[in-house]
Formats: C-alpha cells, structure tokens, sequence
C-alpha cells in the first residue's frame, strides 16, 4: 500500500512538473513555435541600412539589428546559428508580423500609438533613440529646414519618417513635393542622381549613410533641425504578453550586462566567482532567471557569451570598433550621460 501510494505522488510530481513546462510553452504561441521550428525568424531588410540591418561583401547578415535577433536566438535556441534573416521591405515588416512569417520585427522601427493601437502589435522597451533629420547638397545654401520651401524631399515609404517630416513642413507652412520609394536604396539613388532637393531619414542612418555611401560627403550637409525624438523598439504581434516579456529581458540583459561590467571576454570568470548578487542572478549562478520566462537559468550567460553586451554590440555595428564610427550620445547608458537603462533585475 505504501508503495502504491509512493508510485502515486510520483505519478502526480511528474505531471506537475510536465504541466509547469508545457503551461510556460502554452502561455506563449510564439515561443512554442519557436522552439518546435528550431530556428527564429527575424525581420531584415534588403541589406541596405547600413549599421543595422546590411549585407557584407561575403554576403552576410550583419548590423546593430542583426545581432539583437542573434541574442534573441541564443537566448532561446542556444546558437546565434539557429537564425533566418528574412529580407523585407519597410511597408512589408508589419503584415509579415501579423502573418506569422516573422517572429520578431528589429528592424529600426519606431514605437507609435497608431502602429500600438491600430496595427495589432506590442512594441518592446526602447533599445535606441533617434530623430528625423534632413539631409541637403550644400551648393542650396540652405541652413534649416525652412529653406526647403518649394522643394522636392525624398523619402522612404511606410515609414514614420514619412509622416514626421510631412506634418513638420506643413505646420511650418513649407510648400514642397515628397517623392516616395520603397526601398532605402532607391530613395538614396534619388537623392544622389538630384531628382530631390533633400534626403528624410533617421539622423543616425544619414550619419552611417555619409560616412559610407558618398564619395562626396563634404559636400553635403545634415540640417540642425531635429524633427523628432523616435524610441526604436523591437514590434511583436498583439496577445503574446509571455513572448514580450522574452524580448524585453533580453534586451535588459544585454543592458544590463554592461552596466554591471559584464561582458563577452569576462563572462566565464564572472560565472565562477560573481562580484555580486545581481551579477550571480543574472547569469544563472543563482536560479529562477530563466523559469519564469520559460527558458534556461542560463540563457543570459550563453547569449553575453556569444553576442557581447549591449556595448560591445553597438561598437561592433555602429561605434569605434565600425566604418561608422558614431558616438553614442543619447544612446549610452545613463550613468555616461545617455538615456539607455535597464529594468530591476530582482
């Protein structure tokens, strides 16, 4: 009797402990897929953002974007390898979400109420910041944005720089024509050949575009005028809280991280002797940082261990370690002046 009743409570341990992890699954349809498919499906580009989302010349994926999905995949599956880029323009990111063809969409895509409210989507924590900006041939004269008054601007379409710079001018009352493109490419090629007076985009990405793409950079010059102050934020489809919560802590992780002084050259060595609690929790020493997302203790570990921190990921992209070499102003952590943080980790 004693012995059925021993078989029992196992029986029931067992199904207790298979009911946690499947419910941890189930809680979200995104990470279940995820994990059945074996690889994660990110949102790219057509390779010509440069510092976020390009294409080497070996023909490979690489950007500041790039490696937020490939620390998103390691979070999850373990290997930076188990990763698929799949190409897609600026107006198919969205329906490519709510299709299910993409998982995830890090793709330099700003966090707005209408994409919040309208669009069906959930938009993670800001991982950068920046504005709309406007870029113009010195030879105009021109020196801010009012100069442009019966001008010609390119831009790409579906963009919330489309709309940005369009409200601008018309509440400054600049007359002008926008000229529309669907690829980054084409509305770069417009701009050069001079079928538009100015180039709209992202201050960052002209930044990375001049010091990249124009054999001519002198001769060109970024206005001063800041149209926008635009948090960049990983997009995910409505109702999947669980898979939020993935992404937010990877993103906080690699925050996180270098904050703490954590990163891809000193992560076993923190391992084996933790200077701190928050260290030991943060990279699995101490449970629980991995089952309530329903991953691995060790998940934080693996990625630093693979990606770098946040630090190093912007360096390798964009910052000194880049062609770009673009400071990191707003986009540094806190404690030097930039407006980047991480959650609690408790």
């Amino acid at each position: 009797m004693k012995i059925l009743r021993k078989l029992a409570a196992a029986t029931i341990a067992t199904i207790g402990v298979v009911g946690v992890g499947s419910a941890a699954l189930a809680d979200s349809p995104t990470l279940q897929k995820v994990q059945e498919r074996g690889t994660l499906l990110c949102s790219g580009h057509n390779g010509s953002y440069f510092g976020f989302v390009e294409v080497n010349d070996k023909n490979e994926w690489k950007g500041l974007d790039i490696d937020l999905c490939r620390a998103l995949t390691v979070a999850i599956l373990g290997s930076p390898d188990k990763n698929q880029i799949v190409p897609l323009s600026w107006a198919q990111r969205f329906p490519a979400l709510q299709s299910g063809d993409v998982d995830v969409v890090i793709k330099a895509t700003g966090w707005t109420m209408g994409r919040d409210t309208e669009l069906g989507l959930q938009f993670s924590i800001p991982y950068f910041f920046g504005g709309a900006q406007i870029m113009v041939r010195k030879e105009l004269g021109i020196d801010t944005v009012k100069g442009l008054d019966g001008g010609t601007v390119c831009v790409a379409a579906g963009t919330t720089i489309e709309r940005i710079v369009a409200d601008h001018l018309k509440s400054e009352n600049i007359q002008h024509e926008m000229v529309s493109f669907e690829k980054t490419a084409e509305v770069i090629g417009a701009y050069k050949s001079g079928r538009c007076d100015a180039y709209a985009a992202w201050g960052p990405a002209i930044a990375v575009l001049l010091a990249n793409q124009f054999d001519d950079a002198d001769q060109h010059v970024i206005l001063g005028d800041k149209l926008s102050a635009e948090p960049i934020a990983a997009a995910m489809r409505q109702g999947d809280e669980k898979w939020v919560d993935i992404v937010n802590w990877m993103l906080a992780a690699l925050i996180k991280a270098e904050e703490l002084g954590v990163n891809s050259g000193n992560v076993d060595q923190m391992v084996a002797s933790p200077p701190n609690p928050t260290v030991a929790r943060l990279l699995g020493v101490d449970k629980g940082m991995g089952e309530r997302l329903g991953m691995r203790d060790t998940w934080a570990r693996e990625m630093i261990a693979a990606m770098g921190n946040f630090g190093e990921i912007y360096e390798r992209n964009l910052g000194s370690e880049s062609p770009y070499k673009l400071e990191r102003g707003l986009n540094n952590l806190w404690s030097n002046g930039g407006v980047l943080y991480s959650p609690i980790l408790d």
